[in-house]
C-alpha cells in the first residue's frame, strides 16, 4: 500500500518529511554523494588522454550513466555493507543491503526541473511490467549539459531531490512516439523533497 493511501495533497508534503526523516541517508549523505560524484566526472580522462569538458563534452545520457553508477560505488565505500549497486533485473539502483525498504531509484536529467523514466513507468501495468518495482525511495538529479563552444563553461548540478514515488504518479507521453513518462508538477514538489538547489546557495535544510 502506498504511504500516501487516502492521504489529500495538502498532507502529501508531511508525509514525504516523515519518509525522509525514516531513511537511514541522510540530506547531507545524498547531496555530499552526489556532488562528489560529479566532480569525479569532471576530472576524469578517458583513456588516460582525453579530458572530460577540455577535450571530449560527453552528452547528457552519457553523463546521466555516469551519475547512476557513481553514486552507489561511492555510498558503498562510504557505508560498506550497508549499500551497492544494482546487481540483478530486480534490483532498485541503490540497493539497501539491511532493509529494502529503503533501496532507492536515481533519475538525472539535464532539464533544469524535471525529471523522466522511460515509457513503461507511466504505462498502468508498470508495477508488474518488469521485475523491478516502481515504488519506493528516489533520488533525482538534475544538470546543466556541456557547452562545446565555450569550453570555459563548468556544468553544475542544478537540484538534488529525494523522496517517495508510486508507480501510479508516472504518465507516459500522450504521443504515440513518446518514449518517456514524467511526473506531474505537484507530485513532484510534494513527494521529492528539495534538498539542493545551486541556484539559491546549494543545500535547502
Amino acid at each position: 500500500m502506498s504511504p500516501y493511501e487516502n492521504l489529500s495533497e495538502s498532507k502529501w508534503l508531511d508525509k514525504t518529511k516523515e519518509l525522509v526523516d525514516k531513511h537511514p541517508l541522510t540530506k547531507d549523505d545524498i547531496v555530499e554523494v552526489v556532488l562528489d560524484s560529479w566532480e569525479g566526472i569532471l576530472k576524469t580522462k578517458i583513456a588516460g588522454e582525453l579530458q572530460i569538458g577540455v577535450d571530449i563534452f560527453p552528452s547528457p545520457q552519457i553523463l546521466g550513466n555516469y551519475l547512476h553508477e557513481l553514486i552507489p560505488v561511492f555510498l558503498e565505500k562510504k557505508y560498506p555493507g550497508k549499500w551497492t549497486r544494482d546487481l540483478e533485473k530486480k534490483d532498485k539502483d541503490l540497493v539497501c543491503l539491511t532493509d529494502s525498504q529503503f533501496s532507492s531509484e536515481i533519475k538525472t536529467s539535464s532539464n533544469p526541473n524535471n525529471i523522466f523514466g522511460n515509457a513503461s513507468y507511466g504505462q498502468e501495468d508498470s508495477s508488474n511490467a518488469s521485475s523491478k518495482t516502481k515504488d519506493g525511495y528516489y533520488i533525482a538529479v538534475n544538470f546543466e549539459k556541456f557547452n562545446p563552444k565555450n569550453k570555459n563553461f563548468t556544468p553544475r548540478i542544478k537540484k538534488i531531490r529525494f523522496g517517495w514515488l508510486d508507480h501510479s504518479d508516472w504518465h507516459s507521453q500522450s504521443a504515440s512516439s513518446g518514449q518517456a513518462a514524467t511526473i506531474s508538477t505537484t507530485v513532484r514538489d510534494n513527494k521529492l523533497l528539495l534538498i539542493y538547489d545551486a541556484d539559491r546557495g546549494g543545500k535547502q535544510y
